[in-house]
């Protein structure tokens, strides 16, 4: 007879999540990891597999819940501009309280761009991203709240390039003045 887990899974998830965010995968060991989420090495390789394959899904409960904050945000404002900014703007709270953390999906390209799971992972959230906040200027568009002429889609894809590129600076300490000068210039495209 199997012996059940003695552990939440979903629980465990978080916490290595938070460590590798925190930590990065390289220097995040087995032996972090068990004492993080206070179980032994089998118990971690029964419930996840492997370093590897915990790190892939901590990444991916990452990706989830930044892309579906942002498609909640975009698809239920009326106005995106206000989405955008109050979005770009969480962000921006985010690197400032805690700049060393980062945003975990650069943190993940950064350290392993060599990792096809990763790489992978990383494309798919940031073209669902995309997509996401071309729906929302297409919407904008549709009801007379952007401008006609605007490439929705050119648009969506420099908005997405902005937001990596802002999360990088806030790692790299940029102060909140400078962070917000930027929010606000990378928006004056939606004029």
């Amino acid at each position: 007879m199997a012996r059940s887990r003695e552990f939440d899974v979903d629980q465990a998830l978080g916490r290595a999540m938070e460590l590798f965010w925190g930590r990065g995968y390289a220097a995040t060991s087995l032996q972090d990891l068990t004492a993080e989420l206070g179980i032994g090495s089998g118990s971690l390789y029964a419930a996840f597999g492997s370093k590897e394959q915990l790190y892939a899904r901590a990444l991916e409960r990452y990706c989830s819940a930044y892309a579906g904050a942002l498609i909640a945000e975009l698809e239920s404002a009326p106005d995106v501009r206000s989405a955008l900014r109050a979005a770009l703007i969480a962000m921006v709270e985010a690197d400032v309280h805690d700049p060393s953390r980062g945003c975990f999906l650069v943190n993940a390209v950064t350290e392993r761009p060599a990792d096809p799971a990763t790489t992978d992972r990383a494309t798919a959230t940031l073209r669902l991203v995309e997509g996401t906040i071309a729906g929302a200027l297409e919407r904008a568009q549709a009801r007379g709240d952007l401008p006609a002429d605007k490439d929705t889609a050119g648009l969506a894809r420099f908005l997405t390039t902005f937001v990596q590129g802002l999360r990088v600076m806030g790692k790299a300490r940029a102060d909140r003045a400078f962070l917000e000068s930027a929010v606000s210039h990378a928006l004056s495209v939606l004029d």
